[in-house]
């Protein structure tokens, strides 16, 4: 360097090309190249690959520089091409427009998290539009990979047990003094459960192991409406709990939230269609009592020693249904001979 430095206003560079540079510089040779050139004469490369600039070298190439201010030199060849920074397999993985834990969103921009938490760094997008296209390249891709991994998973498991739904979402942690305000959470519909995970089931061992698990004939699901959102997040869809718990989730594509959606749908319809009937203990007047709701027949109330029925209603039959959140619920049936509402 401190020579050039002193050696003027001009300077005359002598080169001289060692057969054995591309083998120690690591650089591929041309027959290896993935990209070959569109046209031969000029030696010009695909558009698709004018990410990097390469030189690459044969004995038996007589391609030019295609750059006129450059000097042409049998055997040598300016080739671009795409150069692999880093790999991320889209399996199980998920991607983000928000800054982590929070519902601050990328202006523009995401990152894409693979499952072993390997990540992309934060991909800056041009415009809105251009980071929405890769969005839902993205989930696309995830989505197929994931629907061919369940066909897989399922040949393994019984009919009442196959796998309707796995994916990443983001829940909202109830406690407000969190430094994070999200957590991923790895969701999966299966057979009568859905099952929350910290990270994706990969063996049948994983499965005994989930965070929480919940009957899907006794939660409900919500999916929110602007007015219902708690913070800047859309896209979101809350779980009630038999026991009352709320559980709050976060997607980051609309097509993400009608996902969620028709499968958990499939899946309570899949386990209604399978169970058929459901008795719960109950109690009228002080007596105890069997509420069972049949999905063929209705709802049928009896006497839990004499088995005795008291009254029995179609679904038809029923016009309404409250519930004091604890553990009264109120049926309003309209009766078939009077039309007249009954309260039970």
């Amino acid at each position: 360097v401190q020579v050039l430095r002193n050696a003027g206003e001009e300077v005359t560079l002598t080169v001289s090309f060692l057969k054995r540079a591309p083998a120690f510089l690591k650089l591929p040779l041309n027959e290896d190249c993935a990209c070959a050139p569109s046209d031969q004469s000029s030696g010009t490369s695909s558009p698709l690959c004018d990410s990097g600039l390469h030189l690459n070298y044969h004995p038996n190439n007589t391609d030019t520089l295609s750059c006129s201010s450059w000097p042409a030199s049998p055997g040598l060849r300016w080739e671009k091409r795409w150069c692999d920074l880093r790999l991320i397999p889209l399996l199980h993985s998920r991607f983000s427009q928000y800054l982590p834990g929070s519902d601050l969103c990328r202006q523009n921009a995401f990152q894409v998290i693979a499952v072993d938490g390997v990540c992309s760094g934060i991909i800056q997008c041009l415009s809105a539009e251009d980071s929405i296209d890769w969005l839902q390249a993205i989930a696309s891709n995830i989505s197929n990979l994931t629907k061919h991994n369940i066909k897989k998973i399922n040949r393994n498991f019984p009919i009442n047990q196959q796998i309707v739904y796995m994916g990443w979402t983001e829940e909202r942690e109830q406690d407000s003094l969190q430094d994070r305000m999200y957590t991923p959470k790895f969701l999966a519909l299966r057979g009568s459960s859905l099952y929350k995970f910290i990270a994706p089931p990969v063996t049948t061992w994983d499965w005994t192991r989930a965070e929480k698990t919940f009957s899907v004939y006794e939660i409900m699901c919500k999916i929110l409406k602007d007015s219902d959102l708690l913070d800047r997040r859309k896209h979101c869809f809350s779980v009630q709990s038999e026991s009352g718990e709320d559980l709050y989730f976060s997607v980051e594509l609309e097509s993400d939230l009608s996902l969620w959606e028709k499968a958990f749908q499939t899946a309570t319809f899949l386990e209604v269609e399978r169970i058929q009937c459901k008795t719960y203990a109950c109690v009228l007047e002080s007596h105890l009592m069997g509420l069972t709701i049949d999905f063929s027949m209705g709802f049928v109330c009896f006497d839990a020693a004499t088995k005795a029925v008291l009254w029995r209603y179609k679904f038809s039959q029923l016009k309404g249904s409250s519930d004091d959140g604890k553990s009264k619920i109120k049926f309003l049936f309209q009766n078939q001979d009077t039309k007249q509402i009954e309260a039970k």
